[in-house]
């Protein structure tokens, strides 16, 4: 599974019927965007609630 697939910025889009990165990217991170090189993306967020949670019980 991709990082960006559990990404609260990767959205839905109704008119393009497909999923899209809903930040403004500059140009270098839209070139890795669409190279699929989101192993580190610097704006990742989590969209799993419990995150935190399961850390802070270990």
């Amino acid at each position: 599974m991709d990082q960006c697939e559990l990404c609260n910025n990767y959205l839905w889009d109704d008119e393009g019927e497909c999923y899209i990165c809903d930040l403004n990217l500059d140009e270098d991170d839209m070139v890795r965007f669409l190279q699929g090189n989101t192993r580190f993306c610097p704006y990742y967020q989590s969209n799993d609630e419990y995150e935190i949670v399961r850390h802070q019980a270990f």
